[in-house]
């Protein structure tokens, strides 16, 4: 039977689609999330070693960041979405397998190049292949998915984490996670791939990085975009390891604050599914949602009540959403065979800031509460907000 033009990239999207939602889920449904730290300081780790874990972890992502990116630009994208899991399996098995300071740093190292492969790779491969099919225009709904998806992999992990510590301790989750990184390979394998990679002798990763870096100091309009994403994803992105203090500071019993975290993750969950519908906002639009989300997460962290905590789910949602709405207007304004490299360097500029917000909340919160600093670090995106209103009332003029 021949199938119509209209059914062959109706199979394909849906492919594409059932493809990246099982690879999201399993590579954030990892047991060892909720309780590594637990098997750091278990294992008679300092707090100073632990945090000097942390920041290897960091480093490796952020010198690996772009070249990792280039790289998927050179070669195949579905290589380096499947290999990354396979580094970050090999990380987790050391753990578990030799529990020692030394261990644990090969295996950051190793998780940390493992989740440079995939940034950029995965949201270029996923806009290419919408658009081959004709539906480029639903990468924003596709995408905010895919962040869901995320989050459920990750609620399942914690839920399941306690009960099978239990039963078998760090070996068991630490076996299930190894068997979720071996999952998340097998179904990376399965991706779609129709890019036309380049010849034998062609670019190196180093060229095509030089050239995408060229197109960003050549094109305002990408400029604006890449930096956009940092701008969103950030601050929120750092404040996010300090909603369990925030939380435990309005009052609640410690076994509670889990139920109130996943209130907010509820808020970003929520985000992520209206991407499709929020694409008609516009500039105006997104300015409005952050600086809304902006005011929710000061009012809400200042209220110091449940109801507060509600308030900063509902911003963590809308800069989530605004998130993803920004990695769509850089997606729309970069060339195919640069993306994978410019969405790396976005991803880059992300995860500098984001160190960077860490070390404000630090100065700032050695004399304030958790809620002063929240609301605090609600000012830049009204900054954001009022910088993209000024841009399009600019592009607005005769």
């Amino acid at each position: 039977m021949t199938l119509s033009p209209a059914r062959v990239p109706a199979t394909g999207v849906r492919r594409l689609t059932a493809t990246l939602y099982g690879y999201s889920f399993l590579d954030d449904f990892v047991l060892l999330y909720p309780v590594y730290a637990l098997l750091f300081a278990d294992t008679g780790l300092s707090l100073w070693q632990i945090s000097s874990l942390f920041a290897l972890w960091s480093i490796t992502g952020i010198l690996l960041e772009v070249p990792s990116g280039a790289w998927a630009d050179a070669v195949s994208r579905r290589l380096l979405l499947w290999l990354g899991p396979l580094l970050t399996a090999v990380g987790f098995g050391l753990w578990v397998l030799i529990p020692s300071y030394g261990a644990f740093a090969v295996g950051f190292v190793l998780w940390g190049a493992g989740g440079a492969l995939g940034s950029g790779a995965l949201e270029a491969l996923v806009y290419d292949e919408l658009d081959r099919l004709g539906a480029a225009d639903r990468y924003a709904r596709v995408m905010g998915r895919a962040r869901a998806a995320r989050l459920v992999g990750t609620t399942v992990s914690a839920g399941l984490a306690g009960p099978v510590v239990a039963l078998g301790g760090y070996p068991a989750v630490g076996a299930a996670s190894v068997l979720a990184c071996l999952l998340t390979a097998a179904t990376a394998s399965r991706f779609p791939e129709h890019r036309v990679r380049p010849e034998s002798g062609g670019d190196s990763w180093a060229t095509t990085l030089r050239t995408g870096l060229a197109e960003v100091r050549r094109d305002r309009s990408v400029r604006g975009a890449l930096l956009l994403i940092p701008a969103v994803a950030a601050v929120w992105g750092a404040l996010d390891e300090y909603t369990p203090l925030l939380v435990r500071d309005i009052g609640v019993a410690e076994a509670t604050v889990p139920y109130l975290i996943l209130l907010i993750w509820a808020g970003v969950t929520a985000g992520s599914l209206l991407t499709g519908p929020a694409e008609r906002l516009g500039t105006r639009g997104l300015a409005a949602l952050l600086a809304g989300a902006a005011l929710a997460l000061a009012v809400g962290a200042a209220a110091g009540t449940t109801a507060g905590i509600a308030l900063v789910g509902l911003a963590f949602g809308g800069f989530q959403l605004a998130e993803v709405l920004a990695d769509v207007r850089l997606q729309h304004r970069i060339d195919d065979s640069r993306r994978a490299t410019l969405t790396s360097v976005a991803s880059l500029g992300t995860e500098l800031g984001t160190v960077a917000t860490f070390g404000v909340y630090a100065l700032l919160g050695a004399d304030s509460a958790h809620s002063t600093v929240f609301a605090v670090l609600a000012v830049p995106y009204l900054v954001t907000a009022l910088v993209l209103a000024r841009a399009r009332a600019a592009t607005a003029r005769p």
